[in-house]
């Protein structure tokens, strides 16, 4: 398998949760290349989100060109794109590589409810990046404000039905995220041309150290692509890679902890409390 390299473009966690650390961890713990853009600083910690800075958008572009002008990227995972103009500059990079598959992880709400992604940019969103994702990884309530709806129905049929809607707005595939179901078993979807495909359905861990399971995920999923694996292949790698991650959670903070990315170096079993 090839190394896979893999450009994230997204917004720093100062608390190292999430966002573009949550990424390199994850991508370099799964064997891949990671490389960044940042679209903006955040002060956060598992508390909550209580301060942004965002870079400008020439800088956004900047970096993206000289890592793929340079390096080269076998993927592109994007995460907190805050603005419209962020987004159009982030797509009007991206249209002159069109060969590099983008993973499109549509960050709209920080895990305390801090808004990551401002009202008027939603219509961008849908109109540059999802037409361009190889795959859209949106949670429940991100797909539901993508499709306009108040939420996702629950279950087999209705997830299968909100993925298909969500692959008609552009997406070549949807990994529908079930973690903010309700019920025992927590259920991914992945759906393609190649039908829907249950990823990691297993026994809900019942812990508040979950900080950053988004971008995780998606972040697994795009070193996977990156690699060569199929995407059903690389949606599950990526599932179980997280189902881990949270299970040995490090159990740091006094809200949503961080996840323990680093557990495939062995002796990470050590989470303090749930």
């Amino acid at each position: 398998m090839k190394t896979g390299r893999v450009l994230i473009v997204a917004g720093s966690d100062s608390g190292g949760g999430a966002g573009i650390q949550a990424d390199v961890k994850t991508v370099t713990m799964l064997g891949g290349y990671a490389m960044t853009a940042i679209t903006a600083l955040t002060a956060q910690n598992t508390q909550g989100v209580f301060g942004v800075h965002a870079a400008p958008t020439d800088f956004i572009a900047q970096q993206m060109r000289l890592c793929l002008d340079d390096i080269g990227a076998d993927a592109v995972k994007t995460g907190m794109l805050h603005s419209a103009a962020v987004i159009e500059t982030v797509a009007g990079v991206l249209a002159d590589y069109p060969d590099i598959p983008l993973i499109c992880d549509p960050v709209m709400v920080a895990k305390g409810g801090h808004p990551l992604l401002e009202a008027e940019a939603e219509a961008a969103l849908i109109a540059h990046m999802l037409p361009r994702a190889a795959v859209l990884t949106p949670n429940l309530p991100e797909a539901a404000r993508l499709l306009g709806r108040p939420q996702i129905a629950t279950g087999g049929d209705a997830f299968v039905a909100a993925a298909a809607a969500l692959r008609a707005m552009g997406a070549d595939a949807v990994l529908l995220k079930g973690g903010h179901a309700q019920g025992p078993d927590v259920t991914n979807l992945l759906l393609s041309d190649d039908g829907p495909h249950w990823i990691g359905v297993a026994r809900r861990i019942e812990t508040r150290h979950t900080h950053g399971t988004g971008c995780t995920l998606a972040s697994a999923l795009a070193v996977g692509v990156a690699q060569g694996l199929d995407p059903a292949v690389a949606a599950e790698r990526a599932a179980a890679y997280v189902r881990r991650a949270i299970e040995t959670a490090p159990g740091y903070g006094e809200g949503h902890g961080p996840l323990n990315h680093g557990w495939p170096l062995g002796g990470g079993a050590y989470s303090r409390s749930q």
